[in-house]
């Protein structure tokens, strides 16, 4: 993806894809973050898929 050309000739900026590369939050662990899981109003914390129920527990919802 090239900049944007504006009218007077400048280049417009970047704009961010959206895309934010989160990891497992796990000790040791380097996997990629897929699942997320957030309290209210506070910042989500990343698990990958063997570590998923941390999460689940992190937010009140694992029932093991």
């Amino acid at each position: 993806m090239s900049d944007e050309q504006m009218r007077n000739g400048e280049t417009a900026p970047r704009r961010s894809s959206g895309i934010v590369e989160h990891y497992c939050e796990h000790p040791g662990c380097s996997s990629w973050g897929g699942w997320g899981y957030s309290r209210l109003k506070d910042a989500p914390r990343w698990f990958c898929y063997a570590h998923r129920d941390e999460g689940e527990r992190y937010i009140g919802r694992h029932d093991g």
